[in-house]
């Protein structure tokens, strides 16, 4: 099963890209003022997530990308 965590961009240089299936800083989707980013992976769970970090869902994660935040409500 594919988990999904938000974590603040400023986390990003502690990401163990061989632990999650993005490939680098450059491929992370990021919320649209920047601050935070999140990463996704199956079955183990990163050792560089904190315990606090909630693990979501695909539904979950679709959710809050769905969001202001995330998503511009400006035409292209």
């Amino acid at each position: 099963m594919r988990n999904y965590v938000i974590i603040d961009a400023d986390r990003v240089p502690l990401i163990d890209f061989d632990q999650v299936l993005e490939t680098s800083a450059e491929t992370l989707r990021y919320s649209l003022d920047d601050s935070q980013t999140f990463i996704k992976f199956e079955s183990t769970r990163p050792d560089f997530l904190d315990e606090d970090d909630i693990a979501l869902t695909h539904a979950e994660i679709l959710d809050v990308l769905s969001h202001e935040d995330w998503t511009s409500s400006e035409p292209l």
